[in-house]
């Protein structure tokens, strides 16, 4: 069976490869097809479909679901909503993300501010020098304060600094997620929630949050993920259907920022049939 995986970031956002390095790890591990997902921009799409091409001609067939994983604000949470099968080309969309992308600009300016005041010797210009072209996320902060020493590891740089409750942080100016799921179909693609258990809310609420963007327009749900246990899936599977939405999932790869988590497999144990991509494509308007 040929397997696949919908929820992929590159260096383009937070993880550590980039889109190039992606598409061939994804051809080593023998999948079919992957979405490039990476947080607020499509900047890492035209890099991945070349290489995808490439290496297709060179007897490696891989496909590039050409995607996004966009931020909204629901009830005081940050919620992810993936973009899938986008057309890069959007100016709306690209111009939305864009607009997304200054206003994270102008909270990391304000958080390496936080933490300099807190005797951390940081600065956007010197993340970018890190991270290059890089969405700049909370990930790439703790990066910086475990290479230079002022955090031994990645969770203890979120637990004392960069947690929501942390007096260094800064919140993020969000979208809707009204306007995130109309952005994506502007963009020709399907608004999916992503991760739907990792939010920490109870099922009740799990329901109430789907059934909400149900109402928006939302095309699928993200059930099979690196994270679930037990029935997991099972009642994310059972949610999807009540409210008629498609089922995908993904691992959330995102290089060595999530050693654990490799593409295509998760924990070890991921499966997503390339099924989950033809049924998707049924729904493509």
């Amino acid at each position: 069976m040929n397997y696949i995986d919908l929820h992929v970031h590159s260096n383009a956002s937070d993880g550590t490869l980039t889109p190039a390095e992606v598409v061939r790890l994804a051809v080593k591990n023998k999948l079919a097809a992957f979405a490039l997902t990476d947080h607020d921009t499509l900047a890492g799409i035209p890099e991945a479909e070349k290489t995808a091409l490439s290496e297709t001609e060179n007897g490696h067939p891989i496909q590039v679901i050409p995607g996004t994983e966009i931020s909204v604000a629901y009830k005081k949470k940050d919620i992810h909503i993936l973009g899938l099968f986008i057309n890069p080309k959007c100016e709306i969309l690209t111009s939305a993300l864009e607009t997304a992308r200054m206003k994270r600009e102008e909270r990391n300016e304000k958080m390496t501010a936080n933490l300099r005041a807190a005797g951390i010797d940081i600065t956007v210009d010197k993340l970018k020098e890190e991270e290059g072209e890089a969405v700049l996320t909370r990930a790439h902060f703790a990066k910086f304060m475990v290479k230079y020493g002022y955090c031994k590891t990645l969770p203890e740089a979120f637990t004392k600094y960069l947690n929501n409750d942390s007096p260094y942080y800064v919140p993020r100016e969000y979208l809707s997620p009204e306007e995130a799921v109309s952005l994506i179909h502007t963009g020709g693609g399907l608004a999916v929630l992503a991760h739907p258990l990792l939010y920490k809310y109870t099922l009740e609420e799990v329901e109430q949050l789907t059934a909400y963007l149900a109402d928006f327009g939302l095309d699928g749900m993200e059930a099979i993920y690196s994270s679930n246990t037990g029935f997991d899936e099972g009642r994310m599977r059972h949610l999807a259907n009540k409210y008629n939405l498609a089922i995908t999932g993904g691992s959330d790869f995102h290089g060595a920022n999530k050693p654990d988590l490799n593409i295509g497999s998760g924990r070890g144990n991921l499966k997503i049939p390339y099924t989950i991509l033809e049924k998707l494509r049924e729904r493509l308007p």
